[in-house]
C-alpha cells in the first residue's frame, strides 16, 4: 500500500517483456499500427499488439464477415494479412519510431509455418515477443485445432520455442472443457505468458432466407457478451500456473481491466471496444491508476489475483 498522493508503479513484466502500464490491444483490434495512429498515441500503450501474421500475404474469408449482435460482434474476417515479409518491410520501419514493446500475433496453416515465422522475427530489431494464435474459430486450416486438442498445443509450443529466444504467448481458446489444463500444458512447454480469451464460436442467420449470415457461416463472438466467461476462466488458469496472464474479452471500460486482473491477469487488452471508441485503451490506463490510487495500492502487480474467494 502507499500514500494516496503518490503514483504507483503502473508497469507489468509478462514473461521478460515490460510494459509501462499494463495496457495493450487484442491482435486484429487495432491493426498494424498506422491506421489508429491519427487517433491514439501509441506511445501511451503498455504495448502493441498487431494483426496476425503468417507466412505468405493471406486475403481472409470472403463477405460478409462480420455482423453486429446485442452485446458484441461476431466476426469471420479470417486472418487476412501480408505476411511475414510484407510486415517487417511495410510496417516495421513505422513501429519503430514509437516507444512502444510490439507483440506479434503468429498463425500458420502447420506447426512448421509457425515455426518459420517465429524463427523469421526473431531477428527483427522492435520485435519483443509473439502471440501465438492457437485459437482462431473461423479459419478452415490451422488456429482452433492447435488450441483445442492438448496434444497439438503441447507439440505447436515446443516448436515454437526451439525455434525463437523471443518471449511467446499463446492465445488460448475459451471453448475447452478445462482450461486449467491447456494453461499447464502451455507453462510446461515454456511458454512465457499466455493470453486469453479468444472469441467464442457463434453463428447468425437470416431468419428471411434462413442462410447464415456469415460467408464463412461462422465466426467468433467477442465484445461485453463474453466478458464474464473470460473472467470465469482467467480465474481458473490463474489457479494453476505462475506464468503472467494477458486477459481480454469484452473490455469496455476500466472496470472491466480491473475485475480481469482481480481474478489474475497482469496485463489486459482492449479489443472489440477499439471499433467503438479508439480511446478506449488509453481511458482503461487512466482508470486503472485512479483505482489504485483510491485503494492506496502502491503497484499494478499488487491488484493481480488479488480476488477475495
Amino acid at each position: 500500500m502507499s500514500d494516496a498522493t503518490t503514483q504507483p508503479d503502473m508497469s507489468v513484466n509478462i514473461g521478460g517483456l515490460i510494459m509501462k502500464n499494463p495496457v495493450t490491444v487484442a491482435s486484429g483490434t487495432f491493426g498494424y499500427g498506422p491506421e489508429y495512429a491519427e487517433l491514439v498515441d501509441l506511445n501511451q500503450l503498455g504495448a502493441m499488439v498487431v494483426k496476425g501474421i503468417m507466412p505468405d500475404a493471406w486475403e481472409g474469408n470472403k463477405t460478409p464477415r462480420l455482423i453486429h449482435t446485442d452485446g458484441g460482434l461476431i466476426n469471420a474476417i479470417g486472418l487476412p494479412g501480408p505476411g511475414v515479409e510484407g510486415f517487417i518491410e511495410t510496417y516495421m520501419p513505422f513501429l519503430r519510431q514509437h516507444d512502444v514493446p510490439v507483440i506479434v500475433n503468429i498463425w500458420g496453416r502447420s506447426l512448421e509455418e509457425y515455426g518459420d515465422v517465429a524463427e523469421r522475427l526473431s531477428d527483427v530489431e522492435g520485435v519483443h515477443a509473439l502471440e501465438l494464435n492457437i485459437s482462431c474459430p473461423n479459419i478452415k486450416k490451422g488456429g482452433n485445432q492447435f488450441g483445442t486438442d492438448a496434444t497439438m498445443t503441447a507439440d505447436l509450443i515446443s516448436l515454437v520455442r526451439s525455434r525463437t529466444k523471443l518471449p511467446i504467448i499463446p492465445k488460448l481458446a475459451p471453448n475447452v472443457s478445462d482450461i486449467k489444463l491447456f494453461a499447464r500444458v502451455c507453462e510446461g512447454c515454456g511458454s512465457d505468458a499466455i493470453s486469453m480469451i479468444n472469441s467464442m464460436p457463434a453463428m447468425a442467420i437470416d431468419i428471411e432466407t434462413r442462410r447464415p449470415i456469415l460467408a464463412n457461416k461462422v465466426g467468433g463472438l467477442t465484445g461485453p457478451a463474453v466478458h464474464a466467461i473470460a473472467v470465469k476462466l482467467i480465474w481458473e488458469a490463474a489457479s494453476v500456473i505462475k506464468i503472467p496472464i494477458i486477459g481480454m474479452g469484452g473490455i469496455m471500460n476500466g472496470d472491466d481491466a480491473i475485475e480481469m486482473m482481480i481474478a489474475g491477469a497482469s496485463a489486459v487488452a482492449v479489443g472489440t471496444a477499439n471499433f467503438i471508441d479508439p480511446s478506449t485503451p488509453v481511458r482503461v490506463i487512466q482508470d486503472i491508476q485512479d483505482y489504485l490510487i483510491r485503494h492506496n495500492y502502491s503497484s499494478a502487480k499488487d491488484l493481480v489475483g488479488s480476488v477475495v474467494v
